[in-house]
């Protein structure tokens, strides 16, 4: 094999691979992709992921409930969740954060009042997998997506996390930010993560913040079955386009593929204690 690279945020348990899970997984192999973090976006989510880290020796898991589904989480996640994460291939706390894009005023008919409503139930949710990651020495993969023009969902996740600083880390995953904020994220000794957004053509901005991101402070992902790196863009994503990505990646950093490989592999490992 190659050149070597991991994908460090897949939706493998999304229906969009049940078909072909076995397929995809070989084609990550071929392409030099020997690892995969699959993650979870609720209970049921996190215990499709860790049945495919049980399945796939190539595949992990993060355990988490996501922002978007805030409102339908139960009081206290953290007891359902400890079980799940204790498992020896789950090697992270999330898919968690915050989310100010989908708000309810903004469909259904939903109000000022149900805006305020979701952004504390999301804030209680992200605050309670910070608590969980802290007691069980595990770092946090954070979603962040703000309303375009705003700052506010992002300033909110780096208040919620200072209490935790040196005990939980983030990737903020499929960062899209520029390199002032990535500079904010690396401060408060989170990393950040970049996506096939990477490869788009009016992805300049992104690529102009990973020329700018120290080569030990990011880790590349897919974020399948979304967001399809050049040519793909448009059909349905998978772990082996990380290939495509490195490729551009690589180019922003003006570094070879090998260099690459070995800082986000390093990187992995460091910020994923339980990544073997």
């Amino acid at each position: 094999m190659g050149l070597i690279f991991y994908d460090t945020h897949a939706h493998l348990d999304y229906q969009d691979f049940a078909q072909d899970i076995e397929q995809v997984v070989e084609r990550a192999q071929a392409a030099g992709i020997t690892r995969i973090i699959s993650i979870g976006t609720d209970f049921e989510s996190s215990r499709r992921c860790v049945q495919l880290a049980e399945k796939f020796s190539s595949v992990y898991a993060a355990v988490g409930w996501h922002p978007n589904d805030a409102m339908a989480a139960p009081d206290d996640l953290r007891p359902h969740l400890k079980e799940l994460a204790l498992h020896p291939k789950v090697v992270a706390i999330g898919e968690t954060g915050l989310d100010y894009y989908r708000m309810p005023s903004a469909q259904n008919n939903g109000t000022p009042e149900d805006d305020e409503s979701f952004k504390t139930k999301q804030a209680q949710v992200f605050q309670q997998q910070l608590e969980l990651a802290a007691e069980l020495g595990l770092n946090c993969v954070i979603h962040q997506r703000d309303v375009q023009g705003s700052n506010a969902c992002f300033e909110d996740i780096m208040k919620l996390m200072v209490p935790f600083a040196g005990r939980v880390r983030g990737q903020f995953h499929c960062f899209a930010g520029d390199a002032t904020a990535m500079r904010r994220v690396l401060d408060a000794g989170s990393i950040v993560s970049f996506t096939g957004i990477s490869t788009f053509k009016n992805g300049q901005n992104i690529r102009d913040t990973i020329a700018a991101t120290p080569p030990d402070k990011f880790m590349l992902e897919t974020d399948c079955p979304f967001l399809a790196p050049i040519p793909y863009r448009g059909k349905r994503c998978e772990p082996a386009y990380v290939k495509e990505i490195s490729e551009v990646v690589a180019k922003a950093k003006n570094c070879s593929l090998e260099e690459l490989s070995a800082g986000t592999r390093a990187t992995a490992h460091s910020f994923f204690p339980k990544l073997k």
